[in-house]
């Protein structure tokens, strides 16, 4: 599931910024971009937008800097070592017998000629401000993504509702499919000169009995009633039900193939067929709910 969210914390003179982003995907993958004086607290974060959020590829992204001009960083320039550079390079010229071109950008770039003060390196001291700033940013987060979730659950249960028609329409039409067979069945017999052999011979009887339990579909339709049962379910739950709605998935669409592979009727293909296009919309959705 898609989601945004933002937080800011202030603390000792610094100010964090929290950046959460999530985008749909099957797994749980974060990524945590941290500035470098910050980095001990990746564990902690991940542990946090752990649980919070369930599903999805999700990029924290912290900031930190200075929020009052006493606590930016402070700068010097290391002049003894400027001119070194400048004398040892003046040296080498006259010796290879080249220009001498050291400017002062060229200078400025050299390593160790502008120098820095360490902020507080201590990144616990500051978890406080971080920990609150992702909590902001989650909680706008996990707001965004319950509106998204709320559209997803109206297609959901639009494409169940769709399903338990046509499996309705299959129920219903299952015992005609034994009856047309046999009907068929004589018909050919007739056809073929065979008319002495009668509705209630023995070995006809064995036949249509025989085509009705191998084409029996009461247990798979069953079954798919089942599953239909748990998606609700799963809607009344609070906690995280992408996962297991993708199990269900898999399990309608067992049924559904069986269903079809058993009814040898032209009616309950088309049925099928019409399942199945549901089905794979619903299956489509369903990786994105958390």
């Amino acid at each position: 599931m898609t989601g945004y969210g933002r937080g800011e914390r202030a603390q000792d003179g610094y100010k964090v910024t929290v950046e959460v982003g999530s985008v749909n995907r099957k797994q749980s993958e974060i990524v945590v971009v941290l500035p470098r004086e910050l980095e001990p607290l990746e564990a902690p974060v991940r542990d946090e937008v752990n649980r919070r959020v369930a599903r999805g590829r999700l990029t924290v992204r912290v900031a930190w800097h200075a929020a009052a001009p006493e606590h930016a960083l402070r700068v010097r320039l290391n002049t003894p070592l400027a001119r070194a550079y400048v004398r040892e390079a003046t040296r080498l010229a006259k010796e290879l017998k080249l220009e001498t071109t050291l400017g002062l950008d060229t200078l400025l770039r050299l390593p160790g000629i502008i120098e820095t003060e360490e902020a507080p390196t201590e990144a616990q001291v500051f978890w406080p401000a971080v920990s609150a700033a992702l909590d902001q940013a989650l909680t706008g987060l996990v707001k965004m993504r319950q509106r998204e979730g709320a559209h997803l659950g109206k297609d959901l249960k639009a494409r169940i509702a769709a399903m338990r028609r046509l499996a309705g329409q299959v129920q219903r039409h299952a015992p005609e499919v034994a009856r047309r067979y046999q009907q068929q069945l004589q018909e050919r017999l007739r056809n073929a000169g065979l008319a002495g052999l009668v509705a209630d011979d023995e070995r006809l009887l064995k036949e249509v009995a025989f085509f009705a339990d191998r084409s029996d579909i009461s247990e798979e339709l069953t079954r798919l009633q089942s599953h239909f049962q748990q998606f609700d379910d799963c809607l009344k739950s609070a906690e995280p039900v992408g996962r297991t709605l993708d199990f269900l998935a898999q399990e309608m669409n067992r049924e559904v193939n069986t269903v079809g592979s058993k009814a040898n009727d032209g009616v309950i293909a088309r049925a099928v067929v019409q399942l199945k296009a549901e089905l794979e919309k619903f299956r489509e959705q369903v990786q994105n709910v958390e």
